[in-house]
């Protein structure tokens, strides 16, 4: 809003010189004094820029240096919309954009003219499609989550609400989701920040995730809290429970909720108190092993009366991974399901190293967790979900092809409820209502038109991955397999999933382990997570670890919570790793 407002100043700006000039031809002498005036306004700024000493662009050209940060101020619109290609578009792309809003809209989907996507380029992925393909379902492929220790399994959609938590979202984004899945009879998971009225408000079924604060069932300590979750955990909407052990974006990071961001809600939803600031650890109090993860598991399972519970993480350490499987073996106690988060996933607001570069992409995680399941003999027992960027039907099929059994998509019903992807989710400012607690922006947000949305990209997305199934020459998912996804790998062929990658035979790491797998399997243990075994070779160089002597300058500050292109005196900072994210405050 404010870079219209600048636009349309300038605009002015210009035209009343334009018409000054022409009026001074015309008229009489006081046109002149007004053209004296705006001249020494522009004298006043010019002797203002060579003064000042926080930017230097302005003391070498004064005045008209005002035009790089005014287009510096414009640029992602300018992008977006005059410069961006069709396919260019990250984190989604135009194409994908607009599928999106017109499948909510209930709209046409389709495109002309064919694809505007290089088929040649390396890395490229198709589909298989057959000669003789099939009729497609009339209704919808749903799974079934639970192993044989749940004794209240979940048929659950393909497709789904990724965790975003209410406080990171709006009351109506969170009550349009709730209304659409609730409509479409899929599931909203509620994110790490407490199951709240809003997710209650139109009975969908919930998926209620528990992060490493506890939140919504944590003691005033900040610990797990049995009799407040089995209350919650009852509820006739919660159909599951979700262990969160790291996020895609940003994976062994925990997070800071400003005091001046928790509000009453807040407070209430996450029980944590007002004016102190909201603390997600970077891992859980209650568990620090496998084996222990495990039996915190079976805790759940039993307090929310045997319903399926899960975890979910972003891949990390293969051996990590197999750890887990040796938890499950050793203790005998099964998770339900497990959701892969790809690094390639969103967040509110990460720093960029790891949103760049922490973590395994989606396809890598997702294809190791599967295989290693199967080598254990485990994966008949635990269903596997996908979580990152899932936009539409193809990403679907793809996805269970590489070992998936369901999905979560997160910004695409961000985007079926009116995310622009204006990326302001941090600064309390999205322009749509969706990330904000403003209530002057979130007021916007009309829940029954964008539940009605919600409902309909979902629906529409369902129906065309059944329409692909059926195009395979496929009635059903469960007949997917490795073969029927093809790479470019170079200019000259394409390879399937099937030879493209190793793939294990059920129980072959408790047989005849793979030499490029025994290395990590005989590291793996229960009772540690990570690579914690000494290597005798390809180790860093020592590197001695002596105390620290830089010491912080006696003026140091708290990094201010401001946006980058705000003016301020500029102060050195403490190094907090853990400063809270975006700015603080709600505007009402």
């Amino acid at each position: 809003m404010m870079r219209i407002v600048v636009l349309l100043f300038l605009a002015v700006l210009f035209t009343g010189f334009v018409v000054t000039a022409i009026l001074a031809g015309t008229s009489g002498e006081w046109v002149w004094w007004i053209l004296l005036v705006l001249t020494g306004l522009l004298v006043l700024l010019g002797i203002r820029d060579l003064s000042q000493k926080k930017h230097a662009i302005l003391r070498n050209f004064p005045i008209v240096g005002h035009a790089r940060y005014l287009f510096e101020f414009i640029r992602p619109e300018i992008q977006q919309y005059f410069i961006e290609r069709n396919t260019d578009g990250r984190p989604f792309s135009r194409d994908t954009r607009s599928l999106i809003y017109a499948r909510a809209k209930g709209a046409d989907s389709h495109k002309a003219f064919g694809t505007e996507l290089n088929v040649n380029e390396v890395g490229h992925e198709y589909l298989l499609h057959s000669a003789a393909p099939v009729a497609p379902a009339t209704s919808q492929h749903r799974v079934r989550v639970g192993s044989s220790q749940c004794s209240k399994p979940y048929e659950i959609s393909l497709m789904n609400i990724s965790s975003m938590s209410f406080g990171s979202l709006s009351a109506n984004a969170v009550l349009a989701m709730n209304k659409g899945a609730a409509m479409g009879e899929f599931v909203h998971e509620t994110g790490e920040g407490g199951l709240t009225k809003y997710h209650l408000e139109y009975g969908a079924d919930l998926f209620w995730e528990i992060g490493s604060g506890y939140f919504g069932c944590r003691t005033p300590e900040g610990r797990f809290n049995p009799e407040t979750f089995a209350a919650k955990a009852n509820h006739e909407n919660v159909k599951g429970i979700t262990i969160k052990l790291s996020q895609g974006a940003k994976p062994g990071l925990g997070g800071v909720l400003p005091a001046a961001k928790v509000t009453e809600e807040i407070s209430a939803a996450r029980d944590v108190p007002m004016g102190v600031d909201c603390i997600s650890p970077a891992s859980h109090a209650e568990f620090s092993t496998p084996r222990e993860l495990m039996h915190f598991v079976g805790k759940l399972r039993e307090l929310s009366g045997g319903k399926p519970v899960g975890i979910k993480f972003c891949v990390g350490s293969r051996t990590d991974v197999m750890a887990l499987c040796k938890g499950m073996l050793e203790t005998g106690i099964l998770v339900d399901f497990i959701t892969i988060d790809g690094a390639e996933g969103g967040t509110g607001a990460a720093p960029l190293e790891y949103e760049d570069h922490v973590g395994a992409p989606l396809t890598e995680g997702l294809m190791l967790v599967h295989n290693t399941l199967v080598g254990a003999g485990l994966r008949d027992e635990i269903r596997l979900a996908a979580a990152g960027k899932v936009a539409n039907g193809s990403d679907i099929i793809k996805r269970l092809i590489q070992g998936a059994d369901f999905t979560f998509s997160a910004r695409s019903m961000m985007m079926a409820t009116g995310c622009i992807q204006a990326q302001q989710c941090h600064t309390n400012h999205c322009p749509v209502g969706v990330a904000t607690q403003n209530k002057r922006l979130m007021r916007a947000l009309d829940v029954e038109d964008k539940g009605h949305r919600v409902y309909n990209y979902h629906r529409l997305t369902v129906t065309e991955c059944a329409q692909i199934i059926a195009s395979m020459g496929l009635t059903s998912p469960e007949q997917l397999n490795t073969r029927m996804l093809r790479r470019r790998v170079n200019l000259q062929s394409t390879r399937s999933y099937a030879s493209l990658f190793q793939w294990l035979r059920p129980g072959e790491l408790l047989e005849d382990i793979p030499s490029s797998w025994k290395e990590d399997w005989d590291e793996a243990d229960a009772d540690h997570f990570g690579e914690h075994a000494p290597l005798d070779y390809a180790a860093p160089r020592s590197v001695d670890i002596t105390p620290s002597t830089v010491h912080e300058p006696e003026d140091a500050v708290s990094a201010p919570r401001i946006e980058p292109r705000e003016s301020a005196k500029v102060r050195p900072v403490h190094a907090d790793v853990t400063r809270p994210e975006g700015k603080p405050g709600a505007d009402s």
